[in-house]
């Protein structure tokens, strides 16, 4: 699946991109590309590496012009049946190209061949556009835990995917 194309995956439009998985050479990048995007809760450096090296995770990046614009991750240990969408970063100048489209495609494909008939995810209450992203590829709201991010006081929307067919 990772590969190159343009964002929509046809290759037909937005930037050159390619998706691949991630390593643990893409660390400093992805935090990078972490802490700008979540500066009040990003994940821990350690916290970041050990996911990137657990055998039940499926972490993919997106470069554009060898650049690292983007990554996403997904827990889903084989066999169990479900998974969780971990976290999607798309670089702030590289928003509303299709690149989150694509990541979600690539994760639910992961989280399928590892055999999940469903996937749970965690969205922040004040990110409408995420929750529309996530809506518009099946995700439906299970709850809301309160004042889940900290220190910021968001509430979590809770978000389910199931697998048809």
């Amino acid at each position: 699946m990772p590969g190159t194309s343009g964002a929509d995956g046809s290759g037909a439009r937005g930037p050159a991109i390619r998706v691949r998985d991630a390593e643990l050479a893409d660390l400093d990048a992805i935090m990078a590309l972490e802490t700008a995007t979540f500066p009040t809760d990003a994940w821990s450096r350690d916290m970041m590496a050990a996911e990137l090296a657990n055998p039940h995770t499926a972490y993919l990046v997106i470069e554009s012009d060898a650049e690292l614009v983007a990554y996403a991750g997904l827990s889903a240990p084989a066999g169990a049946g479900q998974g969780d969408i971990q976290t999607i970063a798309v670089d702030a100048t590289h928003r509303r190209l299709g690149i989150g489209t694509l990541l979600m495609r690539e994760l639910l494909a992961a989280a399928r061949s590892r055999g999940a008939a469903e996937v749970f995810l965690e969205v922040r209450a004040d990110n409408p556009g995420a929750e529309e992203l996530y809506r518009r590829h099946g995700f439906a709201r299970i709850a809301v835990r309160p004042r889940y991010y900290q220190p910021d006081d968001v509430d979590a929307i809770v978000m389910r995917w199931a697998a048809t067919g």
